[in-house]
Protein backbone atom coordinates (compact mmCIF):
# COMPACT_ATOMS: atom_id res chain seq x y z
CA UNK A 1 0.00 0.00 0.00
CA UNK A 2 2.90 2.36 0.71
CA UNK A 3 4.09 1.85 -2.85
CA UNK A 4 0.64 2.80 -4.15
CA UNK A 5 0.60 6.08 -2.21
CA UNK A 6 4.17 6.96 -3.16
CA UNK A 7 6.81 8.69 -1.08
CA UNK A 8 5.01 10.04 2.02
CA UNK A 9 5.90 10.14 5.70
CA UNK A 10 4.50 7.80 8.36
CA UNK A 11 2.04 10.32 9.78
CA UNK A 12 0.49 11.02 6.38
CA UNK A 13 0.37 7.30 5.65
CA UNK A 14 -1.67 6.67 8.84
CA UNK A 15 -4.02 9.52 7.91
CA UNK A 16 -4.66 7.94 4.51
CA UNK A 17 -5.28 4.51 6.08
CA UNK A 18 -7.81 6.03 8.48
CA UNK A 19 -9.57 7.96 5.70
CA UNK A 20 -9.77 4.91 3.44
CA UNK A 21 -11.11 2.74 6.28
CA UNK A 22 -13.82 5.28 7.13
CA UNK A 23 -14.93 5.31 3.50
CA UNK A 24 -14.81 1.52 3.19
CA UNK A 25 -17.06 0.84 6.18
CA UNK A 26 -19.31 3.89 6.10
CA UNK A 27 -20.05 3.84 2.39
CA UNK A 28 -20.27 0.04 2.26
CA UNK A 29 -23.07 0.14 4.81
CA UNK A 30 -24.82 3.03 3.06
CA UNK A 31 -24.62 1.27 -0.32
CA UNK A 32 -26.50 -1.73 1.10
CA UNK A 33 -29.57 -0.03 2.60
CA UNK A 34 -31.64 -0.54 -0.56
CA UNK A 35 -31.50 -4.31 -0.04
CA UNK A 36 -33.49 -3.87 3.17
CA UNK A 37 -36.48 -2.30 1.41
CA UNK A 38 -38.43 -5.55 0.70
CA UNK A 39 -37.91 -7.29 4.10
CA UNK A 40 -38.37 -4.16 6.21
CA UNK A 41 -41.55 -3.03 4.46
CA UNK A 42 -43.00 -6.53 4.74
CA UNK A 43 -42.05 -7.07 8.39
CA UNK A 44 -43.13 -3.64 9.63
CA UNK A 45 -46.17 -3.39 7.30
CA UNK A 46 -45.07 -0.05 5.82
CA UNK A 47 -44.97 1.24 2.24
CA UNK A 48 -41.99 1.68 -0.07
CA UNK A 49 -42.29 5.46 0.25
CA UNK A 50 -42.20 5.10 4.07
CA UNK A 51 -38.90 3.25 3.88
CA UNK A 52 -37.41 5.53 1.25
CA UNK A 53 -38.46 8.54 3.34
CA UNK A 54 -36.01 7.25 5.96
CA UNK A 55 -33.25 7.23 3.35
CA UNK A 56 -34.36 10.63 2.07
CA UNK A 57 -34.09 12.07 5.58
CA UNK A 58 -30.68 10.44 5.92
CA UNK A 59 -29.54 12.22 2.76
CA UNK A 60 -31.17 15.56 3.62
CA UNK A 61 -29.62 15.61 7.10
CA UNK A 62 -26.27 14.56 5.66
CA UNK A 63 -26.43 17.42 3.18
CA UNK A 64 -27.80 20.11 5.50
CA UNK A 65 -25.28 19.38 8.25
CA UNK A 66 -22.27 18.83 5.98
CA UNK A 67 -21.30 22.47 5.53
CA UNK A 68 -21.61 23.15 9.28
CA UNK A 69 -19.65 20.00 10.11
CA UNK A 70 -16.97 20.94 7.59
CA UNK A 71 -16.69 24.43 9.05
CA UNK A 72 -16.46 22.98 12.57
CA UNK A 73 -13.73 20.57 11.49
CA UNK A 74 -11.78 23.31 9.71
CA UNK A 75 -11.94 25.55 12.77
CA UNK A 76 -11.75 23.12 15.71
CA UNK A 77 -10.20 19.95 14.29
CA UNK A 78 -11.05 16.94 12.16
CA UNK A 79 -10.23 14.32 14.80
CA UNK A 80 -12.94 15.20 17.31
CA UNK A 81 -15.45 15.71 14.48
CA UNK A 82 -14.77 12.32 12.91
CA UNK A 83 -14.68 10.38 16.19
CA UNK A 84 -17.99 11.86 17.34
CA UNK A 85 -19.47 11.14 13.91
CA UNK A 86 -18.37 7.50 14.00
CA UNK A 87 -20.00 7.12 17.43
CA UNK A 88 -23.25 8.60 16.11
CA UNK A 89 -23.15 6.10 13.23
CA UNK A 90 -23.11 3.28 15.80
CA UNK A 91 -26.07 4.85 17.63
CA UNK A 92 -28.08 5.28 14.43
CA UNK A 93 -27.68 1.64 13.48
CA UNK A 94 -28.68 0.59 17.00
CA UNK A 95 -31.93 2.58 16.67
CA UNK A 96 -32.65 1.00 13.28
CA UNK A 97 -32.02 -2.52 14.59
CA UNK A 98 -34.68 -1.99 17.26
CA UNK A 99 -37.21 -0.23 15.01
CA UNK A 100 -40.86 -1.29 15.31
CA UNK A 101 -42.30 1.33 12.98
CA UNK A 102 -41.68 4.35 10.80
CA UNK A 103 -40.80 6.77 13.62
CA UNK A 104 -37.72 4.84 14.75
CA UNK A 105 -36.61 4.43 11.14
CA UNK A 106 -36.79 8.19 10.60
CA UNK A 107 -34.79 8.85 13.78
CA UNK A 108 -32.21 6.35 12.61
CA UNK A 109 -32.03 8.06 9.22
CA UNK A 110 -31.37 11.44 10.87
CA UNK A 111 -28.61 10.02 13.08
CA UNK A 112 -26.88 8.18 10.24
CA UNK A 113 -27.13 11.28 8.05
CA UNK A 114 -25.38 13.32 10.73
CA UNK A 115 -22.74 10.61 11.11
CA UNK A 116 -22.05 10.53 7.37
CA UNK A 117 -21.51 14.29 7.39
CA UNK A 118 -18.73 13.71 9.95
CA UNK A 119 -17.11 10.63 8.43
CA UNK A 120 -17.80 10.37 4.70
CA UNK A 121 -16.33 11.93 1.59
CA UNK A 122 -16.07 15.63 2.45
CA UNK A 123 -13.93 15.23 5.56
CA UNK A 124 -12.00 12.18 4.36
CA UNK A 125 -11.19 13.80 1.01
CA UNK A 126 -10.14 16.99 2.79
CA UNK A 127 -7.83 15.00 5.08
CA UNK A 128 -6.42 13.13 2.09
CA UNK A 129 -5.75 16.30 0.11
CA UNK A 130 -3.97 17.92 3.05
CA UNK A 131 -1.84 14.84 3.76
CA UNK A 132 0.03 14.90 0.44
CA UNK A 133 1.70 17.40 -1.87
CA UNK A 134 -0.23 19.11 -4.70
CA UNK A 135 1.60 16.96 -7.24
CA UNK A 136 0.37 13.77 -5.52
CA UNK A 137 -3.11 15.08 -4.72
CA UNK A 138 -5.28 13.96 -7.65
CA UNK A 139 -3.87 10.44 -7.81
CA UNK A 140 -3.93 9.98 -4.03
CA UNK A 141 -7.57 11.11 -3.88
CA UNK A 142 -8.29 8.47 -6.51
CA UNK A 143 -6.45 5.76 -4.57
CA UNK A 144 -8.23 6.50 -1.28
CA UNK A 145 -11.58 6.59 -3.08
CA UNK A 146 -10.75 3.28 -4.76
CA UNK A 147 -9.90 1.62 -1.45
CA UNK A 148 -13.10 3.05 0.00
CA UNK A 149 -15.02 1.42 -2.84
CA UNK A 150 -14.07 -2.02 -1.55
CA UNK A 151 -16.79 -1.63 1.08
CA UNK A 152 -19.38 -1.07 -1.60
CA UNK A 153 -18.18 -4.29 -3.24
CA UNK A 154 -18.35 -6.49 -0.14
CA UNK A 155 -21.25 -4.82 1.67
CA UNK A 156 -24.13 -5.80 -0.63
CA UNK A 157 -22.92 -9.40 -1.03
CA UNK A 158 -22.58 -9.92 2.72
CA UNK A 159 -25.90 -8.17 3.35
CA UNK A 160 -27.86 -10.31 0.90
CA UNK A 161 -26.22 -13.46 2.23
CA UNK A 162 -27.40 -12.52 5.74
CA UNK A 163 -30.89 -11.53 4.57
CA UNK A 164 -31.23 -14.84 2.74
CA UNK A 165 -30.72 -16.76 6.00
CA UNK A 166 -31.79 -14.43 8.82
CA UNK A 167 -34.06 -11.51 9.63
CA UNK A 168 -33.21 -7.99 8.52
CA UNK A 169 -32.46 -7.07 12.15
CA UNK A 170 -29.50 -9.48 12.12
CA UNK A 171 -28.16 -7.68 9.08
CA UNK A 172 -28.34 -4.32 10.85
CA UNK A 173 -26.68 -5.78 13.95
CA UNK A 174 -23.83 -6.98 11.74
CA UNK A 175 -23.47 -3.43 10.44
CA UNK A 176 -23.57 -2.17 14.02
CA UNK A 177 -20.64 -4.37 15.01
CA UNK A 178 -18.73 -3.35 11.89
CA UNK A 179 -19.30 0.36 12.47
CA UNK A 180 -17.45 0.24 15.80
CA UNK A 181 -14.22 -0.07 13.81
CA UNK A 182 -14.90 3.38 12.36
CA UNK A 183 -14.00 5.01 15.69
CA UNK A 184 -10.26 4.15 15.68
CA UNK A 185 -10.17 4.84 11.94
CA UNK A 186 -11.56 8.32 12.61
CA UNK A 187 -8.83 8.86 15.21
CA UNK A 188 -6.14 8.01 12.65
CA UNK A 189 -7.61 10.18 9.89
CA UNK A 190 -7.93 13.04 12.38
CA UNK A 191 -4.15 13.11 12.64
CA UNK A 192 -4.32 15.62 9.80
CA UNK A 193 -4.87 18.27 12.51
CA UNK A 194 -1.19 17.95 13.44
CA UNK A 195 0.10 18.72 9.95
CA UNK A 196 1.47 22.25 9.49
CA UNK A 197 -0.47 24.69 7.34
CA UNK A 198 1.47 26.30 4.52
CA UNK A 199 1.27 29.93 3.58
CA UNK A 200 -0.73 29.17 0.44
CA UNK A 201 -3.51 27.52 2.44
CA UNK A 202 -3.86 30.19 5.14
CA UNK A 203 -3.79 33.39 3.05
CA UNK A 204 -7.52 34.10 3.51
CA UNK A 205 -10.06 33.80 6.31
CA UNK A 206 -12.99 31.40 6.14
CA UNK A 207 -15.45 34.23 5.51
CA UNK A 208 -13.33 35.51 2.62
CA UNK A 209 -13.08 32.06 1.04
CA UNK A 210 -16.83 31.45 1.41
CA UNK A 211 -17.54 34.84 -0.13
CA UNK A 212 -15.30 34.00 -3.06
CA UNK A 213 -17.00 30.61 -3.48
CA UNK A 214 -20.56 31.90 -3.78
CA UNK A 215 -19.39 34.28 -6.53
CA UNK A 216 -17.22 31.74 -8.35
CA UNK A 217 -18.76 30.30 -11.52
CA UNK A 218 -16.69 27.09 -11.39
CA UNK A 219 -17.89 26.34 -7.87
CA UNK A 220 -21.54 27.20 -8.59
CA UNK A 221 -21.72 25.11 -11.78
CA UNK A 222 -20.01 22.15 -10.11
CA UNK A 223 -22.41 22.34 -7.15
CA UNK A 224 -25.47 22.56 -9.39
CA UNK A 225 -24.42 19.56 -11.47
CA UNK A 226 -23.75 17.70 -8.23
CA UNK A 227 -27.53 17.79 -7.58
CA UNK A 228 -28.15 15.51 -10.55
CA UNK A 229 -25.33 13.20 -9.49
CA UNK A 230 -27.05 12.58 -6.16
CA UNK A 231 -30.49 12.19 -7.75
CA UNK A 232 -29.47 9.50 -10.24
CA UNK A 233 -27.16 7.49 -8.00
CA UNK A 234 -29.44 7.27 -4.98
CA UNK A 235 -32.38 6.37 -7.20
CA UNK A 236 -30.37 3.42 -8.46
CA UNK A 237 -28.97 2.16 -5.15
CA UNK A 238 -32.38 2.43 -3.45
CA UNK A 239 -34.76 1.24 -6.15
CA UNK A 240 -32.78 -1.07 -8.43
CA UNK A 241 -33.24 -4.08 -6.08
CA UNK A 242 -37.02 -3.50 -6.00
CA UNK A 243 -37.09 -3.03 -9.78
CA UNK A 244 -35.26 -6.31 -10.37
CA UNK A 245 -37.64 -8.09 -7.97
CA UNK A 246 -40.62 -6.73 -9.93
CA UNK A 247 -39.05 -8.11 -13.09
CA UNK A 248 -38.82 -11.58 -11.54
CA UNK A 249 -35.04 -11.66 -11.08
CA UNK A 250 -33.29 -13.58 -8.32
CA UNK A 251 -32.76 -11.40 -5.18
CA UNK A 252 -29.07 -12.30 -5.22
CA UNK A 253 -28.76 -10.52 -8.56
CA UNK A 254 -29.46 -7.25 -6.77
CA UNK A 255 -26.60 -7.91 -4.38
CA UNK A 256 -24.24 -8.83 -7.19
CA UNK A 257 -25.30 -5.72 -9.09
CA UNK A 258 -24.54 -3.36 -6.20
CA UNK A 259 -21.32 -5.25 -5.48
CA UNK A 260 -20.22 -4.98 -9.11
CA UNK A 261 -20.88 -1.25 -9.06
CA UNK A 262 -18.82 -0.93 -5.90
CA UNK A 263 -15.98 -3.10 -7.10
CA UNK A 264 -15.63 -1.50 -10.51
CA UNK A 265 -15.92 1.97 -8.97
CA UNK A 266 -12.49 1.34 -7.46
CA UNK A 267 -11.12 1.20 -11.00
CA UNK A 268 -13.14 4.28 -11.90
CA UNK A 269 -11.64 6.19 -8.98
CA UNK A 270 -8.11 5.35 -10.10
CA UNK A 271 -8.90 6.31 -13.70
CA UNK A 272 -10.46 9.66 -12.82
CA UNK A 273 -7.65 10.37 -10.34
CA UNK A 274 -5.14 9.80 -13.14
CA UNK A 275 -7.12 11.78 -15.71
CA UNK A 276 -7.76 14.62 -13.26
CA UNK A 277 -4.03 15.18 -12.90
CA UNK A 278 -3.56 15.51 -16.67
CA UNK A 279 -6.69 16.95 -18.27
CA UNK A 280 -9.32 19.63 -17.43
CA UNK A 281 -11.31 18.29 -14.50
CA UNK A 282 -14.56 20.02 -15.48
CA UNK A 283 -14.59 18.30 -18.89
CA UNK A 284 -14.05 14.86 -17.35
CA UNK A 285 -16.70 15.54 -14.69
CA UNK A 286 -19.31 16.64 -17.25
CA UNK A 287 -18.54 13.67 -19.47
CA UNK A 288 -19.16 11.32 -16.52
CA UNK A 289 -22.64 12.81 -15.98
CA UNK A 290 -23.57 12.52 -19.65
CA UNK A 291 -22.30 8.96 -20.06
CA UNK A 292 -23.97 7.87 -16.83
CA UNK A 293 -27.37 9.22 -17.95
CA UNK A 294 -27.08 7.51 -21.32
CA UNK A 295 -26.30 4.20 -19.59
CA UNK A 296 -29.36 4.53 -17.33
CA UNK A 297 -31.67 5.25 -20.27
CA UNK A 298 -30.28 2.35 -22.31
CA UNK A 299 -30.64 -0.13 -19.44
CA UNK A 300 -34.17 0.72 -18.32
CA UNK A 301 -35.46 0.91 -21.89
CA UNK A 302 -34.98 -2.88 -22.24
CA UNK A 303 -36.22 -5.82 -20.14
CA UNK A 304 -33.48 -6.68 -17.62
CA UNK A 305 -31.58 -9.95 -17.76
CA UNK A 306 -28.78 -11.11 -15.45
CA UNK A 307 -26.22 -10.46 -18.20
CA UNK A 308 -27.49 -6.99 -19.12
CA UNK A 309 -27.81 -6.04 -15.44
CA UNK A 310 -24.25 -6.99 -14.55
CA UNK A 311 -22.92 -5.32 -17.70
CA UNK A 312 -24.85 -2.17 -16.75
CA UNK A 313 -23.47 -2.39 -13.21
CA UNK A 314 -19.89 -2.63 -14.51
CA UNK A 315 -20.40 0.38 -16.77
CA UNK A 316 -21.98 2.40 -13.98
CA UNK A 317 -19.20 1.42 -11.59
CA UNK A 318 -16.68 3.16 -13.83
CA UNK A 319 -18.81 6.31 -13.59
CA UNK A 320 -19.86 5.98 -9.94
CA UNK A 321 -19.69 8.52 -7.14
CA UNK A 322 -16.26 7.67 -5.56
CA UNK A 323 -14.68 8.35 -8.93
CA UNK A 324 -15.90 11.95 -8.73
CA UNK A 325 -13.98 12.70 -5.52
CA UNK A 326 -10.64 13.35 -7.28
CA UNK A 327 -12.48 15.72 -9.65
CA UNK A 328 -14.72 17.67 -7.28
CA UNK A 329 -12.11 17.73 -4.53
CA UNK A 330 -9.42 18.58 -7.05
CA UNK A 331 -11.39 21.50 -8.51
CA UNK A 332 -11.96 22.99 -5.06
CA UNK A 333 -8.33 22.49 -4.01
CA UNK A 334 -7.05 24.02 -7.27
CA UNK A 335 -9.27 27.11 -6.97
CA UNK A 336 -9.38 27.74 -3.22
CA UNK A 337 -6.57 25.70 -1.64
CA UNK A 338 -7.04 23.06 1.07
CA UNK A 339 -7.35 25.12 4.27
CA UNK A 340 -11.16 25.31 4.15
CA UNK A 341 -11.68 22.42 1.75
CA UNK A 342 -14.00 20.51 4.11
CA UNK A 343 -16.26 23.55 4.40
CA UNK A 344 -16.43 24.09 0.64
CA UNK A 345 -16.99 20.41 -0.12
CA UNK A 346 -19.75 20.52 2.48
CA UNK A 347 -21.42 23.48 0.76
CA UNK A 348 -21.39 21.67 -2.58
CA UNK A 349 -22.56 18.48 -0.93
CA UNK A 350 -25.71 20.16 0.39
CA UNK A 351 -26.91 20.41 -3.21
CA UNK A 352 -25.83 16.83 -3.94
CA UNK A 353 -27.86 15.54 -1.02
CA UNK A 354 -30.97 17.45 -2.01
CA UNK A 355 -30.74 15.54 -5.28
CA UNK A 356 -30.10 12.28 -3.40
CA UNK A 357 -33.20 12.79 -1.29
CA UNK A 358 -35.32 13.56 -4.32
CA UNK A 359 -34.02 10.50 -6.14
CA UNK A 360 -34.63 8.26 -3.12
CA UNK A 361 -38.03 9.46 -1.95
CA UNK A 362 -39.26 10.69 -5.34
CA UNK A 363 -38.56 7.32 -6.93
CA UNK A 364 -40.64 5.59 -4.25
CA UNK A 365 -43.42 8.16 -4.57
CA UNK A 366 -43.55 7.85 -8.36
CA UNK A 367 -43.74 4.08 -8.06
CA UNK A 368 -46.52 4.24 -5.45
CA UNK A 369 -48.52 6.60 -7.69
CA UNK A 370 -47.94 4.96 -11.07
CA UNK A 371 -46.88 1.39 -10.32
CA UNK A 372 -43.85 1.90 -12.58
CA UNK A 373 -40.31 3.27 -12.39
CA UNK A 374 -40.36 4.46 -16.02
CA UNK A 375 -41.15 8.15 -15.35
CA UNK A 376 -38.40 8.30 -12.71
CA UNK A 377 -35.56 7.04 -14.88
CA UNK A 378 -36.74 9.06 -17.87
CA UNK A 379 -36.70 12.31 -15.91
CA UNK A 380 -33.35 11.46 -14.33
CA UNK A 381 -31.73 10.71 -17.69
CA UNK A 382 -32.84 13.97 -19.31
CA UNK A 383 -31.67 16.23 -16.50
CA UNK A 384 -28.47 14.20 -16.12
CA UNK A 385 -27.45 14.83 -19.73
CA UNK A 386 -28.35 18.50 -19.37
CA UNK A 387 -26.27 18.87 -16.20
CA UNK A 388 -23.29 17.17 -17.82
CA UNK A 389 -23.33 19.51 -20.80
CA UNK A 390 -23.59 22.56 -18.54
CA UNK A 391 -20.64 21.28 -16.50
CA UNK A 392 -18.49 20.80 -19.61
CA UNK A 393 -19.29 24.13 -21.28
CA UNK A 394 -19.60 26.45 -18.29
CA UNK A 395 -17.71 24.76 -15.43
CA UNK A 396 -14.16 25.59 -16.52
CA UNK A 397 -11.80 28.34 -15.34
CA UNK A 398 -12.51 31.92 -16.41
CA UNK A 399 -11.74 32.75 -20.02
CA UNK A 400 -9.23 35.48 -20.83
CA UNK A 401 -11.95 38.10 -21.36
CA UNK A 402 -13.55 37.23 -18.01
CA UNK A 403 -10.18 37.59 -16.28
CA UNK A 404 -9.67 41.01 -17.87
CA UNK A 405 -13.14 42.19 -16.83
CA UNK A 406 -12.55 40.89 -13.30
CA UNK A 407 -9.25 42.79 -12.92
CA UNK A 408 -9.78 46.04 -11.00
CA UNK A 409 -8.81 49.21 -12.82
CA UNK A 410 -5.72 51.02 -11.53
CA UNK A 411 -6.32 53.96 -9.24
CA UNK A 412 -5.81 57.38 -10.81
CA UNK A 413 -2.55 59.03 -9.94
Amino acid sequence: MKKAFGAIDRQSYLILIGAATLLTIGMGIRQSFGLFLPPVTKDLAITASDFTLMLAIQNVVWGLTQAFVGAFADRYGSRKTMVVGASIYVAGLAVMAGAKGVTALLISGALIGTALACTATSLTMSATARAVSPAQRSMTLGIVSAIGSLGTLAGPLITQAILGRSTWQIGILFFLALSVAMIPAAFLAGGVDKLPQTATTTRASMSEVLGDAIRNRQFLVMSGAYFVCGLNLMFLTTHLPAYLALCGQDPMLSAWTLATIGGVSAVGSLVTGWLGGRYPKHIILGSVYVLRSIMIAAYFAMPPTPASTLLFAAAMGLLWWPGLAPLTGGIIADVFGTRYMATLLGMAFVVHQVGSSLGTWGGGLIFDLTGSYDPAWQIGSVIGITAGLVQMFFGGPPRKREKVLATPAPSPA
